[in-house]
């Protein structure tokens, strides 16, 4: 399993800022090892968003995304003490999912 995504979820009026930083390779694919071999692909292609346990944000992402990716976004009717989790898969199969309150 991956390592954990560092997730900062701050309140300000009714409006909650996410930012997450995902720490993952995200291969395309195309990239060749040092003894000429391709690199097979290895990427997120499925990101969720739950602020208090409904989701409030879906992505798909490909191979293009650069590595360890940043996601930031703004969910509407938040507050101080909400609980915003983050998902993801990898085209592997790999799984990872974190929560932070918001503050």
């Amino acid at each position: 399993m991956a390592d954990p995504m560092r997730i900062r979820a701050q309140a300000s009026g009714d409006k909650i800022t996410v930012r997450v930083l995902m720490a993952h390779e995200m291969e395309t694919g195309q990239r060749k090892d040092s003894s000429g071999k391709t690199i097979p692909a290895w990427y997120i292609n499925e990101v969720t968003a739950l602020h208090n346990g409904k989701v409030v944000m879906s992505a798909e992402w490909g191979p293009s995304v650069a590595k360890n990716p940043f996601l930031q976004f703004t969910i509407k009717g938040g507050k101080a003490g909400d609980k915003v989790g983050i998902s993801w898969t990898d085209n592997r199969g790999d799984k990872r999912s974190d929560e932070a309150v918001v503050s």
